[in-house]
């Protein structure tokens, strides 16, 4: 048998990645592998998304996600900074549309506050206008902190980082499962057997079957949800300066859309949240019968749609009709016509969900004595990679060296 790597981690998206960088650099010398199924880091979530540098405005003071997402996105931009990756902090406004939204956009400022965001502040109709003139509604927040990134620099150069540091990353190489054999443990993939002392799975979009392909049950589960983007024509990309967000409805469990800029030029419109026909399932073509049977067989699917009736089947009406995506952003800037929305990308977000139809909010995990299961790492997962990883590589440490830790 060849000699066990000290550790193996199982998924090159961001997170994975900052969890390798964080933990080689605690621990120099540390013999570090990463198997990744794709021929390319950071090939789903990391980089199907909108890019946006997330400050932490909308987490309850105190939770983990808060905590993360402030020293996150500092985190983030300084390695921005260090390693000259395209980012920009340009700001943004969530914006109250009506009266009745005002509520929720002054407790959102309290949070804010709380969670320590720097620079937040209150705008009347008139100073709003002054920074996003196409705008429409009563009252916004002003976020000074939040930008926006390449995130695909940020992986490619953690991937280059990680080979000077002396860690294998293993493309094409696909998890099959993971058993013990004495000491150590076997991870069995296309490419034949990995041998470690221990494993951290980041597997996003697979991490409960990962888990479950490593002898443990996971106690919840990957539903995948779509968000698809449009564009706007480049004759109107003048009508969004900054970022625009809405207020959030607590009722449900989505953002809401709203419009970005593209840290390459131009200006994205979405997303909505329709259920994915498959993991990797960017449009209603991609279909996979497999993951699509695994989330129609899942109670805790069927529990979360009767709860939520009305928005579900809002989400997929949106999807279809192109005339309701531009009504929904009339409402942050009424300029918007359906004829300056352009087919943009999409992105399936990894949603955990329990049984009874609760998403999975926080961090989830599932442990053994020599592995650790990132089965959920929410939004914004991306902007906080970097604290999450070295959240993560001090969990996995403290759990070889017997010691309690919490997260």
């Amino acid at each position: 048998m060849k000699k066990p790597y000290d550790s193996v981690i199982v998924g090159a998206g961001i997170v994975g990645l900052a969890t390798a960088y964080q933990l080689i650099l605690k621990n120099p010398g540390l013999s570090l592998c990463i198997i990744e199924k794709e021929e390319r880091v950071g090939a789903h979530q990391s980089t199907h998304n909108s890019g946006v540098l997330h400050a932490g405005l909308y987490y309850k003071p105190g939770s983990q996600k808060a905590r993360l997402s402030v020293s996150g996105i500092r985190q983030m931009v300084q390695f921005c900074e260090r390693y000259d990756i395209p980012h920009e902090i340009c700001g943004k406004l969530v914006v109250a549309t009506d009266e009745s939204e005002k509520a929720r956009l002054e407790k959102l400022l309290e949070r804010g506050q709380a969670n320590g965001l720097k620079g937040l502040k209150w705008l009347g109709p008139d100073a709003m206008r002054e920074i996003e003139p196409n705008v429409a509604g009563v009252a916004a927040i002003r976020v000074p902190e939040e930008g926006i990134v390449d995130y695909q620099a940020v992986v490619l150069k953690l991937a280059e980082l990680l080979n000077e540091l002396g860690v294998t990353i293993s493309l094409g190489t696909s998890f099959v499962k993971a058993t013990e054999e004495g000491q150590n443990l076997v991870i069995q993939t296309n490419k034949g057997a990995f041998y470690t002392k221990r494993m951290i799975s980041c597997g996003g979009l697979y991490s409960d079957r990962i888990v479950q392909n490593s002898n443990l049950r996971p106690t919840a589960r990957i539903i995948p949800f779509r968000g698809e983007y449009y564009v706007l024509r480049e004759d109107k990309r003048s009508l969004v300066n900054h970022l625009i967000y809405p207020v959030p409805d607590p009722k449900f469990p989505f953002l809401g859309v709203h419009f970005t800029r593209l840290i390459h030029g131009g200006v994205e419109a979405g997303p909505n949240a329709v259920l994915a026909v498959s993991r990797e399932g960017y449009s209603w073509k991609d279909l996979n019968v497999k993951d699509l049977m695994a989330s129609l067989t899942f109670p805790g699917l069927w529990r979360f749609i009767r709860k939520y009736p009305g928005m579900c089947a809002y989400e997929v009406y949106r999807s279809l009709s192109k005339s309701e995506f531009a009504r929904s952003l009339q409402k942050l800037v009424p300029a918007i016509e359906k004829e300056d929305l352009l087919p943009g990308g999409a992105g399936v977000r990894a949603q955990a969900m329990y049984s009874d139809g609760a998403l999975v909010d926080d961090f989830h995990f599932a442990e053994a004595p020599n592995m650790l299961h990132v089965v959920n790492a929410p939004s914004p997962a991306a902007t906080a990679a970097l604290a999450i990883g070295e959240t993560i590589a001090e969990r996995f440490m403290s759990t070889i060296q017997n010691k309690k830790t919490t997260i």
